[in-house]
Order: structure tokens, then C-alpha cells, then sequence
């Protein structure tokens, strides 16, 4: 699935307009004092629109990037334990999910225990008495310890995934990708800049670290440390980079079971299905094939010494979050301040609501959507959500560009679109999951259950249309392909994204947009390859699809210019697809704020006309501040655009936004309009 990562959260002023929903007067939803009008509009509008909430939001020590997102999300970590905490001091009955969620919650919170006592579970985890140099110990280990880590979350050397099969959409297919890499993508491996040359400086400095504190002598430590960078390295220069992973067709690569074990004979494929509780598997998805042939070759090329230690410092890396505060701090003092420029962890507390979050996610949303979503908010969304579809149809409908043919078929995805919104309709069973007072064993139960879970409910059975892969409370939203459906959880229907009272010039403008981006993902350049029903296939006429890469390339080239640092630019082609997104949900939620007020126009208020306020309620979604160590991670990893040109980089593309704010050829974010992006 192609998930989006959409941000947000603003205060709001007590400021009245005269738009009616139902008997309620609205308010506007600008707060203008996220505004600093020194700036100009055609100037700067990121500065102007949201300059203000900036410096009243300055940067804490436990964030790398705070922004209005952020703010969301923190309300939402105090709804949410809140929850926890009046479930926790139930009397509950064992074995009910009341149970799990305040077991799971202890087990994280319990200081003492995760000090004092961790060992035991770790090494039960483990099963390693430190450096292992004879054959047949490590031989064994490898065999009969890794294979339980893996169905444990302890990632190997690649990955599997079962999901719907992309070219037969009603099926699920067992997928094989590229993995094995610790530091998430090959760029950190390979790329010599003096900053990347740090991250993995300091990567190094984190294996040696972290496996003496676990008891490993210091040549030990180096040992290990000296193998895991050579066969990472190895397994980075043989992946894909996030880039070409953006390519549906090329990561397409069907086979048999027979051909796969054929063709990859490296790998004892029987085996590692086996292990994982995947017996009879008939077909395969191999994503990147270079990757799994490199595999092939470490395993026949690198000792059994070796192979143990990369896979035990997986482990160690994997546990060390959930056992001792030492271990924890030095998985901070590298994934925390070194790649991100943070200075403080989190409280334990966050860190505990995210992990029943991330273990027990639709049984505590199940409270979540009981507690603070409002059935009419659901309604109104809906309401939202047609018209954002007659919005991008009747875009479709007057492009010039598209034949007849083409838009007719286009019509016909977005009318098949499956919206989802809230919360779903069927809630996902945990009986089978058992949580006691351990951290680490009730991470690793939890690991394990999910797995179980995807094997039972997908291995040769059709897909299901009706899951969720989102719980109610997180704050994002998204767009998969194979099942054509757009997806708005409950946690992202609060403002700044959806305020129930708020006009619609604001809520256009915020959660419009959104609306409009996740439809616009099933025609930007990775969605427009997949038909209504979710299949990967050509539907588009030679000359539309001439007509369509032109276009986009206007925005591709558009974003590589953009400088976010001296000497650093932003990539286009990552971040392509969610620049095409934020541009037609632009498009096409003004047009159905234009829609809705055309028999009611709104008035002018505090001075704004509400096409303004479109804009600028648009633009506060992405009010933030970022560390420069953040900055350089995105720039790699990220495929969304920075927040700052998710505004600069989008409206200057937008001809109603130059209208609303009188924006002239004598602005520095002018775009003569033949060079501006024209797609929907």
C-alpha cells in the first residue's frame, strides 16, 4: 500500500462566521495569530501564513520536527492514556482485551522491572552466550534460534509481506522484498557526503556500544560491529533505492513456488516458509530480485560467524527498546539525536501508549472511537467526500489533454472509489493473544500474533476488502491501489484537518485538500497504472500517457530546483507522487469549496475573503519547525515534500491562489503560467 503521511493541528480562534451547518452559526477556524503579515504573500506565504504559529511552537528537546501534526498528535497521546489509565484500574477479567491493554501498559511502565530484571528475558530472547566462535554451536543457532526470532519481528537479510496480488487485485499473493538493512535505506551505506559519513561514524559507534553493554568483550563487539557494516553494505549496493522502488511494474516479479526455488536455489525456501507457519504456498511476488541473488551470495560466501552475528545484532537492536533505560538510551543517543538532531527521548508514558498502539491498535481504537468521535462528524465527513468526488470528476471532464476514452475510463475508477472513514466496520479478533508482566515477551507475542494473524486470514484466500490498515486513532489517512479505496481514520478528523465548527472555507481548505489528495493518488504516477478494481495494467491511450509524463515532469523539475539547504536539494522524483497529490487535492477542493458556496457565498472576515482563508487554512496544516539532522533524513527517505514547500513549492502552481491574494509577475514566488504544473 502506498500510505500517505498527512500532518496536522492548529489552535483555533473564537472569530464567527455566517455560514450554517444545520443551526449552528461556524466560525472561521483562521487563527491569526499563526500569522506575521512582515512577510508578503507573494514573497513568502510559508513565512506569512504560518510564521507566527512557529515562534509561539517553538522546538522541544524531544522533537526533530515539530509541527501541527505534532500538536494532533500529542492531544491524542493524552486522550489516549487517559483511556489506559481508567482501563488499567479495572478490575478486568483475564484474557479480556481490557486485560491486554493494561497488562501491555504496565509491562512498559514498570521502571523497576525493566532494570532490574531484564535479563532474564532477554536472554531467553537471545540464546547466546556471547561471542560464538565454534561451527557447530553457531550452526546451530542459526538453525533453530533465528528461525523462532524471525516469526518474533526480528528482521533477516529480506522481508515477506502477504498482500493483494497487484495484477489479479482480488487475490492475495505472498510478497518477497529487498531488506536486511538496519540504517532503512542503501543511501547511508554508500553515499559519501562528510554527513552520511557521520551517520554511519556514529552507526558503528552504537553496534560496539550497545553489544558491550550486553556483556560482549570488547574484540567481540568489534567483531560483530566489522561484520554487520561489511554485509549491509553489501545487501545496500544490491537494493533498490526509494526511488526506483516507486516503479510498480519493475518491483513486479511473479512465479511459482517451483520457479522461485529454482531460480533462487541460494535460499532454502521450504525451510524459512515452514518456520514461519506458511506451509503450501503456490506463488510469489520477488520484488528485487539483485537483492535476493546478493542474498544468495552471503550466505554461500560469508561464515556461519558471521550470519550470527549480523542476525544477533538485530535482535540486540530490535530488543534494546524494550528492556533496560541504558539499553534504550544508546537506541536514542543513534536513531534519536544522531540521524534525527533530537536531544531527549520521549517519556515513558508516550513511549508506552505506542506500543499498545502498535500491539493492541483496534482494540484500544475500539474505545478511542467510543470516547471522541461524534457520529455526525462521520456524516459530514461523507457529505465531504461526494463532493470532493464530483469536484475531481468534473476536473477530469475539462482536461484537454486526456481523450474521451481515457477520461470516460477515469471516471469510472472514481466512481469505484471505496471510501472508508472513522473507523471499520468489523473489529479485529486478539483472543488468541496472550500478555503477562514482561515488556520484551509481550513485544515479541505481539510480533508473533500479528504474523500468525496475516498467514491465517491471507495466505491463498482472497483479499479483504474491508481491512484497515490504519487504526481509528491514527492521524494520517491514505490511498491503496490494489483496493481503490481512500481511507480517513477518526484521529485525523479533528482540527486543524476537520473542525464541526468551522465554514468551509476553512474546512475545504484543510481537510478538502486531504480529501483531494488521497483521490488524486489514484491518478499520480504510481496510481494511474492501476485500474478500478486495483489491477496493475495499462489503461490509459499511448498519447494520454505521453501527455500525462510531460506534465508531470514539469513538477519533477520544479522540486529538484528547490535548494532546502546550502547545497542540498529536494528529489522530485521521490517525491513526485505526493506532489501530484498535493497539488490536485488543491485543485480539486477549491473547486468543490467553490461548489458548495455558490448558491451561499461567504463573507469577507477579519479582512480575509474566504478564498484566502482556503489558502491559508491550507497552508497552517504544515506550520512547523525542523532540525537540519531531520532535514537531511527526509531528504533521503521521505517521499512526501518538506512542510514548508508543501506550501511554497505547491501554490505557486495554483491560479486561484494568485488571484485571491493579487500575486504579480513582481513576486518573487511568481511562475509565468506557461511554466506553471497543469495536470488536473
Amino acid at each position: 500500500m502506498k500510505g500517505l503521511k498527512l500532518l496536522a493541528m492548529i489552535a483555533l480562534s473564537t472569530t464567527l462566521a455566517s455560514c450554517q451547518w444545520g443551526e449552528k452559526t461556524l466560525k472561521s477556524g483562521i487563527d491569526l495569530a499563526n500569522l506575521d503579515t512582515t512577510f508578503l504573500p507573494g514573497t513568502d506565504f510559508y513565512e506569512y501564513a504560518t510564521h507566527g504559529w512557529q515562534v509561539a511552537h517553538p522546538l522541544t528537546a524531544e522533537y526533530s520536527r515539530y509541527g501541527s501534526f505534532d500538536v494532533l498528535q500529542e492531544n491524542n497521546n493524552r486522550q489516549l492514556r487517559e483511556l489506559i489509565d481508567s482501563v488499567a484500574k479495572q478490575d478486568n477479567k483475564p484474557g479480556s482485551i481490557e486485560q491486554k491493554i493494561a497488562d501491555l501498559y504496565r509491562s512498559a511502565m514498570d521502571s523497576t522491572e525493566l532494570n532490574e530484571h531484564y535479563w532474564g528475558a532477554l536472554e531467553e530472547f537471545l540464546l547466546c552466550d556471547g561471542y560464538q566462535t565454534s561451527p557447530e554451536i553457531t550452526q546451530n543457532w542459526l538453525k533453530e534460534v533465528w528461525p523462532r526470532m524471525q516469526r518474533q519481528g526480528v528482521p533477516g537479510l529480506f522481508s515477506m509481506y502477504i498482500g493483494a496480488d497487484e495484477k489479479d487485485s482480488k487475490n492475495n499473493l505472498v510478497s518477497i522484498y529487498q531488506g536486511g538493512l538496519t540504517l532503512g535505506q542503501k543511501d547511508y551505506y554508500l553515499d559519501s557526503d562528510p554527513e552520511t559519513q557521520q551517520i554511519r561514524v556514529a552507526y558503528q559507534k552504537y553496534i560496539v556500544d550497545l553489544c558491550q553493554h550486553q556483556g560482549f568483550k570488547d574484540t567481540d563487539a568489534k567483531r560483530i560491529c566489522q561484520d554487520v557494516m561489511r554485509i549491509e553494505t553489501r545487501l545496500a549496493r544490491a537494493s533498490k533505492s526509494m526511488t526506483e522502488l516507486r516503479d510498480p511494474e519493475a518491483n513486479y516479479n511473479k512465479l511459482t513456488f517451483e520457479e522461485l526455488k529454482q531460480q533462487f536455489a541460494g535460499i532454502d525456501w521450504e525451510g524459512f516458509f515452514n518456520n514461519l507457519g506458511a506451509k503450501g504456498v503456490r506463488e510469489v511476488c520477488l520484488g528485487q530480485p539483485a537483492a535476493i541473488h546478493e542474498v544468495e551470495k552471503i550466505l554461500k560466501e560469508e561464515t556461519p560467524e558471521a550470519l550470527q552475528n549480523v542476525y544477533l545484532w538485530h535482535a540486540l537492536d530490535m530488543a534494546s527498546s524494550y528492556i533496560d533505560d541504558a539499553s534504550r538510551a544508546l537506541n536514542f543517543a543513534f536513531y534519536g539525536k544522531a540521524m534525527s538532531g533530537k536531544q531527549e527521548d520521549r517519556p515513558r508514558w508516550k513511549r508506552a501508549v505506542a506500543s499498545v498502539e502498535g500491539g493492541l491498535g483496534e482494540a484500544l481504537g475500539q474505545l478511542y472511537v467510543a470516547r471522541f468521535f461524534p457520529p455526525e462528524a462521520k456524516e459530514r465527513m461523507e457529505k465531504l467526500v461526494a463532493n470532493l468526488q464530483v469536484a475531481l470528476g468534473e476536473r477530469i471532464a475539462v482536461q484537454e489533454w486526456m481523450s474521451d476514452k481515457t477520461k470516460r475510463v477515469a471516471q469510472e475508477k472514481l466512481d469505484a472509489f471505496y471510501v472508508k472513514v472513522g473507523y471499520p466496520n468489523k473489529w479485529r479478533d486478539y483472543s488468541e493473544l496472550e500478555i503477562g508482566d514482561n515488556y520484551l515477551r509481550n513485544i515479541l507475542a505481539c510480533n508473533e500474533f500479528d504474523l500468525k494473524t496475516m498467514i491465517r486470514e491471507k495466505l491463498n484466500k482472497p483479499v479483504d476488502k474491508d481491512e484497515w490498515f490504519m487504526t481509528p486513532q491514527t492521524v494520517n489517512a491514505y490511498y491503496n491501489p490494489t483496493t481503490n479505496e481512500i481511507c480517513f481514520p477518526a484521529g485525523i478528523l479533528q482540527p486543524p484537518f476537520f473542525d464541526m465548527e468551522a465554514d468551509d472555507a476553512f474546512n475545504y481548505g484543510a481537510i478538502g485538500v486531504v480529501i483531494g489528495h488521497e483521490m488524486t493518488h489514484g491518478f499520480d504516477d504510481q496510481g494511474a497504472q492501476y485500474d478500478k478494481e486495483g489491477n496493475l495494467r495499462q489503461w490509459w491511450s499511448e498519447d494520454d500517457t505521453k501527455q500525462f509524463r510531460e506534465r508531470i515532469q514539469v513538477m519533477r523539475d520544479f522540486h529538484d530546483s528547490i535548494e532546502v539547504l546550502p547545497g542540498l536539494h529536494a528529489n522530485g522524483s521521490l517525491t513526485l507522487g505526493e506532489n501530484m497529490a498535493d497539488h490536485g487535492g488543491l485543485m480539486v477542493a477549491f473547486q468543490a469549496f467553490k461548489n458548495a458556496t455558490k448558491e451561499s457565498p461567504l463573507p469577507a472576515i477579519d479582512g480575509f475573503s474566504p478564498e484566502q482563508r482556503f489558502f491559508l487554512a491550507y497552508a497552517n496544516v504544515w506550520g512547523q519547525n525542523i532540525r537540519e539532522e531531520e532535514i537531511r533524513k527526509r531528504v533521503k527517505s521521505d517521499p512526501h515534500e518538506l512542510g514548508k514547500w508543501r506550501v511554497n513549492g505547491q501554490l505557486p502552481h495554483i491560479d486561484a491562489w494568485y488571484e485571491a491574494f493579487g500575486i504579480t509577475e513582481q513576486d518573487p514566488m511568481f511562475v509565468p503560467k506557461d511554466k506553471r504544473v497543469t495536470i488536473w
